[in-house]
């Protein structure tokens, strides 16, 4: 149960810091993308490097910030005794992966901006796979051969799977883009000054998502271990369906900024509603699904009946918030496309401190527990969906 909970705490708050440095993923395809919608792409060809390398050593120094101070960083989060060692050490060697996870991404967003997610994805489920192999043999080890490392064998598997995220984003880099991580110029770029202030932008937006998954945790740990543990399966899975159906929302970033740079309005009125079709319909589906399997899918990831009935209790909450999640995440998507960085900044912002923490302390108040927490993540994504959808349909009204 211990190392459940350890595991749930110290992988979202990784969770969180890749989330929010990994914005500048979103902005480097926002410049791509527009760049090729107005032909000018040869003129950022020096931009590119700088943007890499930044992230690279943006992904070191954040590990030399938050390593040596990952016991106090999770004392914040309430975790104490063998939870908090627990999820201190794992976090320490996890969080070695940051440079590999950052560059990475960096270079999923240029290919995201050169209209290709298809290596982006062929690197990102070649690194689950890798990651599930890895998990089992080193968590469990082979009888016979070598003991099973635990938490320490988990927190391995990530880096592996990591790095094979990286070797294959940098061989379709290299051998299917024009661009190169060798720096051409030491001056910065004159996009670099717009790619900082739009990821400034992003990160403050993501920093508005990480009060949400903080005071989520912080209320989760204080109801106790098990409730913890239950609200560590139910963040993973919500964020499991988070990225399936980002899927759609990266479409619609690539391509929004295209469709923007070229002022095509008849075309991104059309990607609105078809991404939103599909990622409405995939998320039904899944909802269906799960439901299908809804009294046994927390046996598939613990055997404490505690924290079964608590699962089953509350993972209704998240199925049903599912297709308005795709709404909210293909328009969010269009507009990271379009660069619109201080509007979704402004958007989360409002959201998270006029709905999550309102809803939240209301229903915690009146004993919700667990409830409360996802009752709180449901009104938060319905704000978010409702207000982009009214501010795509204003600014497409407004394009001539």
């Amino acid at each position: 149960m211990d190392s459940l909970a350890a595991v749930g705490l110290a992988g979202t708050f990784l969770s969180t810091i890749i989330w929010t440095l990994a914005q500048t993923k979103t902005s480097i395809s926002s410049i791509i993308s527009k760049a090729i919608g107005n032909d000018g792409l040869n003129k950022i060809n020096a931009l590119i490097p700088q943007v890499i390398w930044i992230n690279i050593l943006l992904g070191l120094g954040i590990y030399a910030i938050t390593a040596p101070l990952a016991s106090f960083i999770f004392s914040l989060f309430k975790a104490q005794g063998e939870v908090l060692e627990m999820t201190t050490s794992y976090y320490q060697l996890r969080a070695l992966g940051f440079p590999l996870t950052l560059s990475a991404f960096a270079i999923f967003g240029i290919f995201r901006g050169l209209q290709n997610t298809h290596w982006a994805m062929i690197a990102s489920i070649s690194g689950a796979l890798v990651n599930v192999v890895l998990d089992y043999l080193l968590v469990n080890g082979i009888d016979g051969w070598f003991s099973g490392m635990g938490l320490t064998g988990a927190a391995v598997a990530s880096l592996f799977a990591q790095a094979t995220m990286l070797v294959i984003a940098l061989f379709y880099f290299f051998n299917h883009t024009p661009f190169t991580l060798w720096i051409q110029q030491w001056k910065p770029h004159v996009q670099l000054g717009h790619h900082i202030k739009l990821t400034a932008n992003f990160f403050l937006r993501t920093l508005a998502i990480n009060v949400c998954i903080y005071l989520s945790n912080t209320y989760a740990t204080g109801y106790g271990v098990e409730e913890l543990a239950t609200h560590a399966i139910l963040m993973n899975i919500w964020l499991f369906f988070s990225f399936f159906i980002d899927g759609f929302a990266n479409a619609g970033n690539a391509i929004g900024g295209k469709l923007l740079g070229a002022r095509d309005r008849a075309s991104l009125n059309y990607l609105a509603v078809k991404t939103n079709s599909f990622g409405v319909g995939v998320s039904i589906v899944l909802a269906l699904v799960c439901a299908l399997f809804y009294t046994q899918i927390g046996g598939w990831f613990t055997d404490n009946a505690r924290v079964d009935a608590l699962f089953m209790d509350t993972f209704f909450i998240i199925l049903l918030m599912q297709p308005i999640n795709a709404v909210a995440f293909v328009y969010d998507g269009i507009f990271k496309g379009w660069g619109e960085a201080p509007y979704l900044r402004n958007l989360l912002l409002g959201v998270t401190f006029v709905l999550f923490v309102p809803v939240l302390l209301l229903f915690d108040y009146f004993g919700f527990e667990l409830k409360a927490i996802w009752i709180a993540f449901f009104a938060w994504m319905i704000g978010r969906a409702v207000l982009l959808h009214l501010k795509f349909r204003k600014r497409l009204e407004a394009m001539v």
